[in-house]
């Protein structure tokens, strides 16, 4: 009789731990894990692209933009409980400097430092004022730079241009770099 009680006891005991966990839905997961394909990064109901920047919306200096995401059908993510989440994609911080302006500002104003003073170097602006443009050598040497958007922002951000405009990104290397060999090399 004791030990009928007992196994009766254990059996109510498993039921009720096994009813426990079928709380949690299975298809709530991670969303930050998804593979390509389970997940459409920006979602398509909404508009991310801030109009005055051509970034991102919320770019910050780290160069990183919150952005939301959509799982493929009869995924729920554990943050939101539904089907959508936020991710971090890269992004380029601009703090309102045309590049067109500064390019322009450099060809037709640049022997009196225009471009320099428009870019936040009132020093190297004044040198260029007070020599008209270091005799137009500087003047050629800063579009050239200006034009390979090699001189940017005083501040450290990024010009303002369309979204598909001309940006130039740097890629470097160096002792740590591995080139993968080619057949024709």
């Amino acid at each position: 009789m004791i030990k009928s009680v007992r196994l009766c006891s254990v059996f109510v005991f498993m039921i009720t731990i096994s009813l426990s966990d079928q709380t949690d839905n299975p298809n709530e997961i991670d969303c930050n894990n998804l593979r390509m394909g389970q997940y459409i990064c920006p979602h398509p109901d909404y508009d991310f692209i801030d109009p005055k920047t051509q970034q991102p919306k919320g770019c910050t200096k780290e160069n990183k933009a919150k952005i939301i995401c959509q799982a493929a059908d009869g995924i729920i993510c554990i943050e939101t409980k539904n089907n959508t989440f936020k991710k971090d994609i890269p992004c380029k911080w601009t703090n309102g400097y045309s590049f067109e302006t500064s390019l322009l500002l450099s060809i037709f104003l640049g022997m009196f430092g225009a471009d320099r003073f428009y870019l936040g170097y009132p020093a190297l602006g004044l040198l260029k004022l007070s020599t008209l443009g270091f005799l137009f050598l500087g003047q050629f040497c800063d579009v050239i730079l200006i034009a390979t958007q090699i001189v940017g922002p005083a501040d450290g951000s990024q010009y303002v241009m369309p979204y598909y405009g001309a940006g130039i990104t740097v890629i470097s290397s160096n002792n740590f770099t591995y080139r993968v060999p080619q057949s024709d090399w």
